[in-house]
């Protein structure tokens, strides 16, 4: 009977090792460059807003664009976003847009939480995740920074503060 449950143990720890080892490998071989680079023109994409409007990359030329893909079910997004709101305020007459771009969500529960948090800027509706593809994006929150002609400035991936959004915002003032 020992016997037995020892054996079962050890199977049990190698198949855990295995699996370790296996994600390990996995992330540390994995291609982490980003499909768009920063100095490279934005990929030019159409989604439609909360209320059905359609938005094109390329329609903000001549604006900078505080480009933000984000998800309801993400704490870091969700503790950003009234950092974005509130510079979006300060930004917004300067020649700054926000697009935040929610990731494969439901209009619903994206209307739930942008009414919750009081969010004034356009929030794009990425439901088959072509855009999120288009821009290599594996994590979120991630956050584009495009110049007024189109080009990437910054690419951030992580939870940014209110004082990282208003650099951010002022990197891309035009």
């Amino acid at each position: 009977m020992k016997k037995q449950r020892l054996v079962m143990r050890t199977v049990i720890l190698l198949v855990l090792g295995a699996a370790v080892a296996y994600t390990l490998y996995a992330n540390l071989t994995k291609d982490d460059k980003q499909k768009v680079a920063v100095g490279k023109e934005a990929p030019d994409f159409v989604l439609v807003d909360m209320d059905g409007k359609k938005h094109q990359l390329s329609d903000y030329k001549g604006q900078g664009v505080f480009l933000n893909f984000w998800g309801t079910y993400c704490k870091p997004c969700e503790d950003e976003m009234p950092y974005i709101n509130n510079q979006y305020h300060q930004f917004k007459d300067q020649g700054v847009q926000v697009l935040a771009v929610n990731v494969s969500e439901s209009k619903l529960a994206v209307s739930k939480f942008s009414d919750r948090h009081n969010l004034d800027f356009s929030i794009l509706l990425d439901k088959d995740g072509q855009v999120q593809s288009a821009f290599g994006i594996n994590l979120l929150p991630a956050t584009f920074l495009v110049d007024k002609d189109g080009k990437v400035v910054e690419y951030f991936t992580g939870q940014l503060t209110e004082n990282t959004v208003r650099e951010f915002m002022e990197k891309i003032k035009p």
